[in-house]
């Protein structure tokens, strides 16, 4: 670890919290003032993140750095610790990005200003705070925190259903949150000593019954936000109720709390538990996909189609984790970026599209491409990397975790055959629902229930704006990846091999039957895996 003279990582995460505790001092009713005022403190945290990075990271390194820690509550145990490494820093970036555009995107706030921007800004503290915690009840008291921006976002700027989805949300969450608890404070307690250092519970041995009860708990908190099925019927309604920039911020960084907490406590916390568990994420990331992606053709709301297809590509998350792969892994990181990026973009162009028709009901729209050519471009190629087409960031991220579930010795040929197939099911579905999307909303006859707002229709240059931010990004990443991947390269080899290290010797002997030798015993996920396995053959 190394150390350093100014806390880099403190005055990243304090900035925006601070500043959303002196916006109530702002004399400002209307909220001009005060949103000039937050989005200059989301810039000015984003350039101190570059800053931070680019002069002080070493990308061929995969120990944490910008390493602080601080006693803060001895009698409790807590301590001020924080770090970064490949897995949390460019989500750390992603986070950055998505904040500071949802914050100017939300230009045309109204209604109670100082409470939206002072809301926005804790929440982005709160989020940061997740992806650096190395102490982990730093980690929860973040994750805890985040929560209640997010619920009062949806419950007083959000759609006519709102209050029925804030709620909606809060609950699954909030339950969730349980898990992390109980299962954080097992952890901790377990053996001779009690921590609550992150490193140190990694370090720690405990038995196999306790490890697999932990990482069913976390699976389970953690698959709420992912989120994972049948744990994700919380998302399309908290999309389809929330403004463009909560949506933005859910879909582009809520999610990935989920995918980044399973890999740094499932994967690096509980190694010999996942062995048990990998066969479990893959199904469920196939399920996920072909899932999400038959929902999201059903779908009429344009958010709820865009929120289903959000829980189809998360599934891919979960296969490039289960993999036991770099590529496989790394695949699985640059899938939670470039999604990040591809769903900001496509929820804030259907707010831009709400603020000119009125109306999310795709059956009610028809023909306003005509009349909003730049909204129609910029949705399609937002829809062109969601459905992964070659030169987007989409299709890079798909291609990385099929190549490393492939490619993996872990399991045997037919359990591979089975997932890449089902997979492929949902890659399939994804461009039909996507199109049909285009189809309906921006081709043929105009609806007659349509009234569009004949002042205002095609994006204005701040929309623009805020669109290229994330487009050309997706472009820049599907030509050349490696502006993404060299960030975490070392850091995913590390990983895989951290999970491989407690497989059995015949893994490197026997691949072909290291499955059913790496699952004998008599757990419920491993039968229905087997049985799986069975039928395809």
């Amino acid at each position: 670890m190394n150390a350093i003279e100014f806390p880099w990582l403190t005055a990243i995460i304090l900035l925006p919290l601070v500043a959303s505790l002196a916006i109530p001092l702002i004399p400002d009713k209307e909220g001009k003032t005060v949103r000039w005022y937050g989005l200059g403190v989301a810039i000015a945290d984003f350039a101190l993140m570059i800053c931070a990075f680019w002069y002080n990271y070493d990308f061929h390194s995969s120990t944490f750095q910008l390493v602080e820690n601080y006693p803060w509550v001895p009698q409790l145990g807590l301590n001020w610790s924080i770090a970064v490494d490949g897995l949390s820093m460019p989500l750390v970036l992603l986070t950055g990005l998505i904040n500071t555009l949802a914050i100017f995107a939300a230009w045309k706030v109204t209604n109670k200003p100082r409470l939206f921007y002072g809301l926005m800004l804790a929440m982005y503290s709160a989020q940061l705070g997740v992806f650096v915690a190395q102490d982990l009840l730093l980690f929860f008291l973040m994750w805890e925190i985040e929560l209640v921006p997010v619920y009062l976002l949806i419950s007083i700027w959000g759609g006519q259903n709102r209050r029925y989805a804030a709620t909606k949300f809060i609950i699954y969450t909030a339950a969730a949150s349980i898990f992390i608890l109980v299962a954080g404070f097992a952890m901790a307690f377990s053996g001779d000593t009690v921590s609550f250092d992150m490193a140190t519970l990694g370090m720690k041995q405990y038995p196999k019954a306790f490890e697999l009860l932990v990482y069913a708990g976390f699976l389970i908190a953690f698959g709420v936000k992912l989120p994972i099925f049948p744990l994700h019927t919380w998302l399309p309604d908290a999309h389809g109720e929330a403004s463009a920039p909560g949506s933005m911020i859910l879909a582009g960084v809520l999610l990935k709390m989920g995918g980044y907490a399973l890999i740094r406590f499932n994967i690096e916390m509980l190694p010999n538990a996942h062995v048990t568990f990998a066969p479990v994420l893959a199904i469920l990331g196939v399920v996920n996909i072909v899932y999400g992606a038959c929902c999201a053709f059903a779908q009429t709301n344009l958010k709820r189609r865009l929120a289903y297809s959000s829980i189809a590509h998360m599934g891919f998350v979960l296969i490039g984790i289960a993999s036991y792969t770099e590529i496989g892994i790394s695949g699985a990181v640059l899938q939670m970026v470039s999604h990040g990026l591809i769903a900001a973009s496509l929820f804030f162009l259907s707010g831009v599209t709400y603020e000119r028709t009125h109306t999310l009901m795709m059956d009610k729209m028809g023909g306003i491409g005509k009349v909003m050519p730049k909204t129609f471009a910029l949705f399609t190629a937002g829809s062109m990397a969601s459905l992964a087409l070659p030169g987007m960031s989409g299709f890079v991220g798909e291609l990385m975790v099929f190549l490393g579930i492939a490619s993996s010795d872990v399991y045997s040929s037919s359990f591979k055959v089975v997932v890449v197939l089902l997979s492929a099911v949902g890659v399939i579905l994804t461009p039909i629902y996507l199109l049909s999307m285009l189809r309906q909303v921006f081709y043929g006859k105009q609806s007659e229930e349509l009234h569009l707002d004949a002042v205002v229709l095609d994006v204005k240059p701040r929309e623009l704006f805020i669109t290229s931010c994330l487009i050309v990004p997706i472009i820049g990443i599907g030509f050349y990846p490696k502006l993404v991947t060299q960030t975490y390269d070392v850091k995913a080899v590390e990983l895989a091999a951290h999970a491989r290290q407690v497989l059995p010797v015949v893994a490197h002997q026997q691949p072909s039957s290291l499955y059913s030798r790496l699952f004998q015993a008599p757990t419920l996920a491993a039968s229905q895996v087997e049985s799986l396995v069975n039928i395809a053959e």
